[in-house]
């Protein structure tokens, strides 16, 4: 998989778009558009292409103990994130459904943002 195609896969989640914050050309970032929080980040480390996404900590847990390629996150909190790199022993379908995992905890939920915004006032 390249870079691109990992991109594509991120973009064609509903309200996402690529974002390159750090002025660095290593690093792409994938975020939502309604409140700017990123749910991919893909670089490559140590000759391989790598994408960093939010888990569950339980299952980042078990992951990490059954394939080789994922690790916790790097440069990010290990306890909620995932190194992935794609062309491993990582299955495509369980890649797929990281990435889904990583969009849906990072998304804005509307009934937690309409309560947040009752609190406030």
């Amino acid at each position: 998989m390249t870079r691109r195609e990992l991109a594509e896969l991120c973009l064609a989640f509903p309200d996402s778009y690529e974002d390159a914050p750090f002025h660095d050309p290593n690093w792409t970032v994938i975020r939502h558009r309604s409140n700017r929080k990123c749910f991919a980040m893909i670089y490559e480390r140590g000759g391989n292409l790598c994408i960093n996404l939010k888990c569950d900590p339980m299952r980042a847990d078990f992951l990490c103990k059954v394939y080789e390629g994922i690790d916790p996150g790097y440069h990010m909190n290990k306890q909620h994130w995932i190194t992935v790199i794609p062309d491993s022993d990582v299955p495509l379908d369980e890649l797929y459904d990281i990435l889904r995992e990583s969009y849906e905890r990072t998304r804005t939920h509307p009934r937690r943002a309409k309560k947040e915004e009752g609190e406030a006032t």
